[in-house]
């Protein structure tokens, strides 16, 4: 179709250039070429290695600055006072019909600052972990939990022959299932 070959041909010339009269060098450039041990991979490693270091400090120093900009943008949000806005007619009117304590828990409401949320924050985090408690285990339960296990494990070809296990293990906390149930009933 085109007036070229499609494939690219097997045999490439090659082009040798000679000259006619011979190269010389210099004593001392030679001298230098034959002292200096630096190969070409040990060259481009060091070159590597003089990107990266540069680039790690480049990275720091913006790094190092975005922080001092956010620590200066975060103290002139906290340092600045909110506007008052003025509540709307709407607003005026529900707060002249709400009884005393709603009117309070609002202007509670309005008055937060973050340090307030904040703590209060952690206040309630601290009564949470107070209250965590962990129940111990039925020892009937550990017992049937451990039973499984070591059947499991002595059987681990043939799973299916811990059966028996299996099913007291279902019972035991069938029973526990129950008695939290109860409780919660009452």
């Amino acid at each position: 179709m085109g007036s070229g070959n499609s494939k690219p041909a097997d045999n490439l010339s090659q082009h040798v250039f000679s000259s006619d009269a011979p190269v010389r060098f210099s004593n001392e450039l030679v001298d230098s070429l034959q002292k200096n041990t630096q190969t070409d991979s040990t060259r481009s490693k060091n070159q590597e290695l003089q990107y990266q270091t540069r680039l790690t400090s480049e990275l720091e120093k913006l790094r190092d600055q975005e922080a001092a900009k956010l620590s200066h943008l975060q103290e002139e949000l906290s340092s600045e006072p909110e506007p008052e806005l003025q509540p709307s007619l709407t607003e005026k009117v529900v707060d002249a019909v709400s009884n005393s304590s709603t009117l309070a828990e609002k202007q509670r409401q309005h008055n937060m600052s973050r340090d307030l949320v904040t703590r209060e924050i952690e206040a309630l985090k601290k009564k949470l972990e107070g209250r965590k408690r962990i129940d111990e285990l039925d020892p009937n339960v550990v017992k049937a939990k451990e039973e499984v296990v070591t059947c499991l494990r002595t059987n681990d070809r043939r799973p299916l022959d811990c059966w028996k296990e299996v099913e007291t293990f279902r019972r035991e906390v069938g029973k526990l299932e129950h008695q939290f149930v109860e409780k919660t009933i009452r």
